[in-house]
């Protein structure tokens, strides 16, 4: 409906003649031909539409017309080509197929649709017509499948997940728009974009030496998976890569320290910088990485008090030469604050610009640049920050600043002299832009005068036609608005509840008029058309509840409004951008911006729709500001020079000597597109070349020394010690460690121990807690409700207060979660020590790291957070140990709830425990009917379980106990106690398939001790080895006699076990006294988990590919540890060198290139070390006193080149003072070793494979893997985390040592397997109901595949058996085996010739074989070193009843700390006996990887973990 009044009305019955007819039209014509007020309107033409159907999302304008696409909530794409008028649908798109919109950014008539199936669709005609294009995929969440090319409209990537439920991410690419399809770009992705993703990107690409006139316009990067990662993918893992050729090659490029980088997390391209974020495991902390060619990458430095964290930081709107950044500084998102820096012109340096700035929980933050004006920026801070600080929850003191210097400085914003604060980014009001648009100077918001901002509804509207110099109050309440005509024509509308009409003034906001809506609406959207150049204005609001709503869109045109003549010369002004308090125009990267613009006061319309205001500019003479610092320099503390950031490179052929002089940068450069004027009056000239000496351009060479402090402590002994690792990803260069006494004193080192400063001086710290999962958090008990704690390392501390004192059982106090640092769970004490109740536990939760918490179950034992990659996005889910009908002598259920227990939901009715692994959720459960037995069930999603088989052989009693190993392999390890008399316990180990539920022998006569604790370990970043130790004398430890004890070694994870072949000569080169080929009598024998003093001691290291270190002994079995010598292994396992003769202990340094041992238990002033992997062997004196050493420690990682020595004066006596004593290696050489990943060998690595003894080839796992190695002989240091592997070379052919036995399946003598008495084959039927989409399947052969195995022909074991068809697939099977049919010559040959010729063979060789027994397939030896010995069926261990069990000791993937008593007692477990006092069993996180997954999850604690009266509950 057009509301406008006729040309001419003529009162009813009124008769005309032709004479007066004809006059009449005549008049009209000249009336309507005449340029007067006749034709012109006294009020802006209004037309309504109505919507059949609720728009879905924002209307979006093709740039440079009136062309709108709106999509409605049921798919459906609207199209108005007069700005909204009318509006009808896309004939080419059918209706309800559309899922969303997007505009190409770099072409005015491009625009897509994404369909809701594979078909989507294109326009380039501004939705006039449009076409299909196919492709197969879904959006990835929360990102846009389009990445686009700046330069080239056809260019297009897309990336999409193959699947809705689980994202196999893959991109696609066009060159042409999708006219001839897509072509793959790359697998395995996590985002993809053209480096040219917007057209400032590319002007500085700087060409490497023979790449000149290389094009990089295809330059595409993506974030990919890791290397061999399997499901579940973790963000740690995803790297880098680059590539000019749509990936046919790839780099991955060099970031930091000589190294590619992994943990990229995302991934944008702003302005013309392309920045990288990555992460790291055990931080939050991110490390952002900037290039402007992709090539060259360099690490952005931020000021050391401010950190960059996942999800806490922004890219803001940045400019040309610069990237603003604002970083959260408040522990939660709920009431968030930031700080904004900006950076240098190549984004590799960032300054802090101005503190406490307002965000919001979704990361938005209240900044905004004026449009088109460089250097104003609006922001609003929080003024009262501390208090917002200290109690999160906290109502914000808002303010609102403005800078005129690209925020070197703010000051308020004023109106009539009065202070006012503007609503912005976080609480936007209307779609685009909050303040400015394109419309040159004018500036609007809503907000209000006094301290500080109002809500929404109690503001009013401002406007400034200064670029927010001075502002006038426009507007009485809050309105939306919008720019026309370049700022000539301003539009309003209330928005604090329906309105009729709309407002609008010609004069910059001064006066203000109305106009009458056809219908009295909510306003819910005013726009206009992106460069605000129109006169058309379009408004979106509804009539009604939301709930029956009815939605109108409104045309708004001021084209005939009556005051709008076409503005002439003298309606102009000449307008500079900036001006200062005086009103003088200031300058800003080298000149003057001003604008030609129409004066507030003309009564006429600019009219140039779609052009563009231009900007005009005026040099300045040169200032310091024009200047930054260059490369290789940083500001210093008082920000008045550049000062050098490390050793200066003298130019070739100079500096031959110390006491000459050389010409350099004098530290400042000209930023880049500054054009300020160096000959004008006045100018500085900051960047001349100036002379330097030559002594500052030598780094001193490194001392070539090792150096030692000792720190000693006023306390009996070390209780616990802690590693709070600074990652990769992290800022800084400390190396912290945290100590506790037995006095409950705590202190701390920054330095890897060379200084101490004792912190909490005044009270007693009971336990120290480190965060689980992030290296910086560490929590300190008191023993009452009070709890310290740090988040960055111990630079600054701040206390909680718990509703409840700590369990006075010997549980886990705190519990955390994997993902959100602050949130906690408390394990309380209620009604204890009272007569009000029976004491008992309560668990509380925290979601803001302790200031409040709330109660989520009473009567636990115990509440963890269940959360890992790969387990969905219940990020809330908590399971509980919650005794039934809330009474201690009722049995235990399991709980879990997804919603902080709202809701509940109980899994299990009775169990003895749970344990939570990286992959695995493993529950111990009694039967309903029989209480006496068990059940173990598996998840791996955290809420749906499947019951797990186990050998046929076996019942499991609750008398007996049973310990979950490791799940790292894809396979869960499970150690079942057949003999559980004290001191003479053993079982057996059974392995899982993939999924957890079904289970084989691998293992029978394992050790384990009183605790539950197993002689088990696997070697660390190596897949498949393992050693154990077994109980050789079964039948006489049964009868409570010694127990003797060898160590077996499997490299296939399990699957055969063999000894230890032993060297052949001591370390003083003598031969042992056994025949070392005779493996059965003469084995290497090593004292292994249950034996450790301290469990860090494990034999390998994550970082040190290859290596273990162990003391033992070479005979028929192990022998005293007193007696026992130091060997080592260079190649996992398989061969075997002695060290030193006695026993030592040992750390791994620099990721495996230094090594340190130290006696055991014997007062010495010495240590040994190697540079080479133990061929050499050096002597470092470390004090002149002797020590006893309890303990040697380094980061948890193994990467740093300090170790601490933990011991006591003299013999260790009770009355010796404890120290710490530091060795730093780091002066032996200050050289990075160089790794070229594209050329691995050639410079100080090499590619190291590990084999199997038994396997010819290096094929382990069914393939060849490569690793990166240090050369030992490279005088050089590892520095920054290497990616160990480097590829998977081959898949080999499947042979026996790729499969180990299916399930009901035994190993028999000759090695193969046979179905166990008594026991059915697995119905292997099932994997078609589990899977529906599969279409055949193959009985059981007795072989399963191991599961880390990827060989490929050859001997598949498990294939051997006739492929079935699955129910209901039985067509479509009988067609792929057709497909496979052969026909014809090759026919004839396979089905006649072929048999013929195997026939002669085998016979021939069966007629020279044969042992007279048929019926046996052979399939390994079973000789002296073979696992026949091992796994024979006949042997009478395998006939034994295997009993119950009563407790689970879990190894947890994801769990350094343990829980209650073996917590402590683990804690005393170091130098019980000796004196030395008791160093902590765990550091935080992954300090000894095997050791820190350890979890007790027992019934009955003192039964199995032993009483100590004396023992202090850590609390």
């Amino acid at each position: 409906m057009i509301l406008r009044p006729p040309l001419l009305s003529l009162p009813p019955f009124f008769t005309l003649s032709f004479t007066h007819l004809l006059v009449l039209l005549v008049l009209q014509t000249l009336f309507l031909a005449t340029p007067t007020a006749a034709n012109k309107e006294d009020a802006p033409s209004i037309t309504k539409y109505k919507f059949d159907t609720q728009p879905a999302a924002p209307p979006v304008y093709f740039e440079d017309s009136d062309t709108i696409l709106i999509l409605d909530a049921h798919g459906t794409i609207l199209r108005s080509s007069n700005a909204g008028a009318i509006f009808s649908p896309i004939d080419d798109i059918s209706k309800g197929l559309a899922r969303a919109l997007y505009l190409h950014p770099f072409d005015k008539e491009t625009a897509y649709v994404w369909g809701k199936d594979t078909t989507h669709y294109i326009t380039s005609d501004r939705g006039e017509s449009w076409r299909e294009f196919e492709l197969r995929g879904y959006p990835v969440a929360n990102r846009a499948p389009f990445s686009f090319h700046a330069g080239n409209k056809g260019k297009v990537i897309v990336n999409v997940c193959l699947s809705i439920f689980l994202c196999e991410e893959v991109a696609y690419y066009t060159l042409d728009g999708f006219e001839s399809g897509v072509k793959e770009l790359r697998k395995d992705t996590r985002g993809c974009v053209f480096a040219r993703s917007t057209p400032e990107w590319g002007m500085n690409v700087v060409y490497g030496e023979g790449d000149e006139g290389k094009d990089v316009d295809d330059r595409a990067v993506c974030v990919v998976k890791g290397r061999y990662v399997d499901f579940p993918f973790r963000s740690r893992d995803n790297r880098l890569v680059v590539s000019d050729d749509f990936f046919e090659h790839e780099q991955e490029p060099i970031l930091e320290a000589g190294r590619t980088v992994q943990g990229i997390v995302n991934i944008a391209v702003v302005k013309g910088f392309l920045v990288a974020a990555a992460s790291a495991r055990g931080t939050d902390e991110l490390a952002l990485y900037v290039t402007d060619d992709a090539a060259q990458w360099h690490r952005a430095e931020f000021p050391t008090d401010h950190r960059l964290e996942e999800d806490a930081y922004t890219i803001l709107e940045s400019t040309n030469y610069s990237i603003q950044v604002d970083v959260m500084t408040t522990p939660s998102p709920l009431n968030a604050m930031g700080v904004m820096f900006t950076s240098n012109s190549n984004g590799t340096y960032f300054t802090r610009n101005i503190e406490h700035t307002n965000r919001n929980f979704q990361g938005l933050v209240d900044f905004e640049k004026i449009t088109g004006i460089q250097g104003i920026v609006l922001v609003n801070v929080v003024d009262n920050w501390e208090q917002v600080e200290e109690v999160p929850l906290s109502t914000k003191s808002i303010k609102s600043k403005i800078s005129f210097d690209d925020g070197r400085t703010f000051t308020k914003l004023t109106a009539d002299g009065d202070e006012i604060h503007l609503h912005s980014i976080s609480d936007m009001s209307n779609t685009g832009r909050v303040f400015s648009s394109p419309a040159p100077g004018l500036v609007m918001g809503v907000g209000n005068k006094g301290k500080f901002l109002k809500e929404y509804n109690k503001g009013d509207v401002y406007v400034s036609d200064d670029a927010g110099l001075t502002w006038t109050k426009a507007l009485t309440n809050a309105h939306k608005y919008e720019f026309g005509d370049r700022g000539a024509v301003l539009v309003a509308i209330y928005d604090e509840g329906p309105t009729n009409e709309i407002q609008y003034s010609m004069d910059h906001g001064k006066t203000w008029k109305k106009a009458d809506l056809p219908e009295k609406v909510r306003a819910r959207i005013l726009t206009t058309t992106p460069d605000s150049t129109s006169l058309k204005f379009f408004l979106m609001g509804t009539v009604g509840d939301e709930e029956e709503a009815e939605h109108y869109a409104f045309s708004i045109n001021f084209e005939d409004y009556h005051k709008g003549g076409k503005c002439g010369k003298d309606d102009f002004e000449k307008w500079y951008a900036r001006k200062d308090d005086k009103g003088q125009p200031t300058c800003i990267m080298g000149h003057k911006q001003w604008y030609r613009r129409r004066k507030s006061d003309s009564e006429c319309f600019v009219d140039k729709e779609f052009e563009d205001p231009v900007a005009e500019y005026e040099a300045c003479a040169c200032t310091k500001e024009d200047f930054e610092c260059d490369y290789n320099f940083v500001p210093s503390e008082d920000g008045e020079k550049c000062v050098p950031s490390g050793v200066l490179d003298a130019p070739a052929g100079v500096c031959e000597k110390d006491d000459e002089f050389y010409t350099s940068s004098s530290g400042f450069r000209l930023i880049p597109g500054n054009d300020c004027d160096r000959e004008a009056s006045g100018a500085v000239n900051l960047d001349k070349e100036e002379k330097r000496p030559c002594k500052e351009a030598f780094k001193p060479p490194a001392s070539g020394d090792i150096s030692s402090s000792i720190k000693k402590f006023d306390a009996s002994g070390f209780e616990e010690y802690y590693y709070m690792e600074r990652t990769d990803r992290s800022h800084g260069d400390d190396e912290t460690i945290v100590v506790r006494t037995e006095e409950g004193q705590v202190h701390m080192s920054h330095d890897a121990g060379r200084n101490w400063e004792e912190i909490f001086k005044d009270e007693k710290i009971t336990a120290i807690y480190p965060h689980q999962y992030m290296n910086d958090v560490m929590f300190f008990l008191t023993g009452g409700k009070k709890v310290h704690f740090t988040y960055n390392r111990g630079f600054s501390f701040d206390h909680f207060k718990a509703l409840q004192e700590p369990t006075q059982d010997r549980l886990q106090i705190l519990s955390f979660h994997p993902n959100y640092k602050d949130w906690l769970i408390w394990t309380g004490a209620v009604d204890c020590g009272s007569e009000k109740g029976e004491c008992h536990n309560v668990a509380y939760l925290s979601e803001d790291r302790g200031a409040n918490w709330e109660p989520i179950l009473r009567y636990v034992k115990k509440c963890e957070f269940i959360r890992e990659e790969g387990r969905g996005e219940e990020k809330k889910l908590i399971y509980c140990e919650q005794y039934e009908e809330e009474r201690l002598d009722q049995p235990i259920q399991l709980k879990w709830s997804d919603n902080w227990f709202a809701d509940e939901h109980k899994a299990f009715s009775d169990i003895i425990d749970f344990a939570t692994m990286s992959e695995f959720i493993v529950v111990a459960a009694r039967k309903e009917d029989d209480r006496d037995a068990l059940s173990c069930h598996t998840s791996v999603d955290g809420k749906n379980f499947a019951h797990a088989q186990f050998p046929p052989s076996f019942h499991v009693d609750t008398q007996k106990a049973y310990t979950v190993l490791d799940s790292s392999t894809h396979a869960v390890f499970l150690h079942v106690t057949v003999n559980d008399f004290e001191d003479f316990e053993y079982g057996s180990i059974i392995k899982s398939n993939s999924n957890g539920t079904s289970y084989v022998m691998s293992l029978n006569g394992v050790n384990r001790n009183r605790r539950g604790y197993v002689d088990f370990e696997k070697m660390l970043s190596l897949e498949g080895v393992i050693l154990v130790n077994i109980v050789a004398n079964m039948k006489e430890a049964d009868e409570k006699k010694s127990k003797k004890m060898r160590t077996l070694i499997t490299h296939n994870d399990g699957s055969q076990w063999t000894p230890i072949r032993a060297p052949a000569k001591d370390a003083d080169g003598i031969k042992f006294g056994c025949d070392t080929s005779n493996t059965d009598q003469c084995s290497l024998h090593l004292h292994s988990y249950t034996e450790r003093r301290d469990p860090r001691a494990t034999f390998s290291s994550p970082s040190a590919i290859g290596l273990m270190l162990g003391v033992g002994n070479v005979g028929a079995e192990l022998g005293p540890k007193e007696d026992a010598d130091t060997f080592i292994t260079r190649d996992g396992g398989v061969e075997w060198h002695s060290v030193r003769k006695g026993n030592y202990m040992w750390k791994y340094g620099d990721q495996g290139s230094i090594i340190v041992i130290v006696r055991e238990d014997i007062p010495t002033k010495f240590v040994l070390y190697t540079l080479n992997e133990g061929e050499e062997w050096r002597e470092y004196q470390f004090a002149d006193a002797e020590y006893s050493i309890a303990s040697i420690s380094t980061v948890p990682s193994d990467k740093s080149r300090n170790f601490i020595l933990w011991g006591k004066e003299g013999n260790g006596g009770r009355d010796s003072e404890i120290a710490a004593i530091s060795l730093d290696f780091s002066g032996l050489t200050d050289r990075i070793c160089e790794l070229d990943e594209n050329d691995p060998e050639k410079g100080d690595y090499y590619l190291w494979e590990p084999r199997h003894p038994m396997q010819e080839g290096n094929c382990l796992f069914g393939h060849v893997a490569q690793y990166h190695r240090k050369r030992p002989e490279a005088s050089c240091y590892n520095g920054p985390s290497i990616e160990k592997l480097h590829r998977i070379s081959h898949n080999c052919t499947c042979i026996r040592e790729d499969f180990e036995c299916d399930y009901n399946y035994e190993i028999a003598t000759d090695g193969s397997c046979q179905l166990a008495p008594g026991s059915t084959p697995p119905d292997h039927s099932l994997q078609c109901k589990e899977n529906p989409d599969l279409i055949s399947y193959h009985p059981p052969t007795g072989y399963r595949r191991t599961p880390l195995d990827t060989c490929t022909g050859g001997q598949e074991l498990e294939f051997t058996s006739k492929e079935r068809a699955c129910p209901q697939h039985e067509g479509e099977f009988e067609e792929e085996q057709r497909s496979k049919g052969l026909g014809g010559f090759w026919f004839f040959m396979l089905v006649f010739v072929l048999p013929i010729s195997i026939a002669t063979g085998v016979g021939y060789w069966v007629y020279q074989n044969w042992d007279g027994k048929f019926g046996r397939i052979r399939l390994g030896d079973s000789g002296p070193g073979g696992t026949g010995a091992v796994f024979d069926a006949d042997k009478p261990w395998l006939k034994y009843p295997i009993m119950g069990l009563s407790a689970v000791v879990a190894v947890v993937a994801a769990m350094p700390l343990v829980l209650g008593t073996v917590w402590k007692s683990l804690l005393s477990m170091f130098g019980r006996g000796g004196g030395y006092g008791r160093v902590g069993t765990y550091t935080s996180r992954s300090d000894f990887s095997r050791g820190e997954r350890y979890a007790v999850v027992d019934p009955d604690e003192d039964e199995l973990l032993g009483e100590d009266e004396d023992e202090e509950t850590g609390v």
